[in-house]
């Protein structure tokens, strides 16, 4: 229990004293989180949705990684694209460092054939980040001999205990005949600075995202107007700064549930097997995900737990030039 407190202090000592890099919360639902995952999903649906999503990593370590996404988005007939609205929280070390972000969503949608449709979107927020410099206990605080917390600290306190920028985001996201799709989107265009101290610069990282995937038809003959039964087979591709990971994985779908099975991996080592199961009723969709640690911290963090819910609104049929793009709920 010692080791694993001395682990946490010098980690967060290191975080918020020295370069590290700011780096975005990973979600192993990408696509239970659209708007999060590329600006261009806005509206893809066409009709009203309300998303929400719950990421609980590492909990053996104690609210070590602690993540809430909410979002909204539809189609808009007479701005010829969707508009969206999302927002998140992340919560690390209890709390004691915290992100928070608020982003306006547009994704313009155009016909580039009858069989190939796309959309371009741009995302405009306000990010934020939060350091609780008074409830962290540094190592010149703990005494050797009894371990009593001293109430005086060596370490500088930041100039800035909260940082806030504006930050922009763009996508691309392309669909061919509700059978293969594919994105580019690529997060803070601007690359702000958001370190605590103005003698050390911490920058947000860009972060460029590539993901694919398409739908096979598991029903004799195809049919469409039987409970949908298909497989779809899809890849992430993420990089922010020096860090990368490659999602790999499938979504087996026999209506009304969703089963999935991925495996993430950084390159220079593996990470994570991630089985998911999702149902969807009538309007409601609902998926919980594992993230199994395989990587050398598989014994200490106690993986990852991930829960999204989704909320269609049925919407009054009109005449449109644009039609939902299928891609997986979750």
């Amino acid at each position: 229990m010692l080791k694993k407190f001395a682990l946490i202090v010098f980690s967060f000592l290191g975080l918020v004293n020295s370069g590290v890099f700011a780096q975005d919360p990973a979600f192993s639902q990408f696509y239970a989180n659209p708007l999060y995952l590329n600006p261009a999903l806005a509206g893809a649906n066409v009709c009203p949705r309300i998303i929400g999503n719950y990421r609980n990593q590492w909990p053996s370590l104690g609210k070590a990684f602690n993540t809430y996404n909410a979002s909204y988005d539809q189609y808009v007939n007479f701005l010829h694209g969707g508009v969206g609205l999302i927002f998140m929280a992340d919560r690390a070390g209890g709390g004691n460092l915290n992100t928070t972000t608020i982003s306006l969503v547009y994704t313009y949608k155009f016909q580039i054939t009858d069989r190939l449709f796309a959309s371009t979107g741009v995302k405009v927020g306000y990010y934020q980040r939060h350091l609780a410099w008074d409830n962290l206990i540094f190592g010149d605080q703990i005494d050797p001999l009894n371990g009593n917390i001293k109430p005086y600290t060596d370490e500088k306190p930041p100039d800035h205990s909260t940082v806030g920028v504006p930050d922009f985001s763009a996508g691309v996201f392309l669909g061919y005949d509700d059978l293969v799709y594919g994105g580019i989107s690529v997060d803070h265009l601007s690359q702000p600075d958001v370190g605590f101290y103005t003698d050390n610069t911490t920058k947000l990282y860009m972060k460029f995202t590539v993901h694919a995937g398409s739908v096979i038809n598991l029903r004799k003959g195809g049919s469409d107007e039987e409970r949908e039964f298909s497989i779809s087979p899809n890849v992430l591709y993420q990089q922010q700064f020096k860090f990368h990971q490659l999602n790999i994985g499938f979504y087996l779908t026999i209506d009304p549930f969703i089963g999935g099975l991925w495996f993430r991996h950084n390159f220079e080592n593996a990470d994570a097997l991630i089985p998911m199961l999702g149902i969807h009723y009538k309007n409601l969709h609902l998926a919980y995900s594992y993230d199994f640690t395989v990587s050398k911290l598989k014994g200490a963090t106690g993986g990852a737990h991930e829960i999204s819910a989704s909320w269609q609104f049925p919407c009054i049929e009109k005449r449109r030039h644009i039609r939902a793009i299928k891609c997986p709920r979750f």
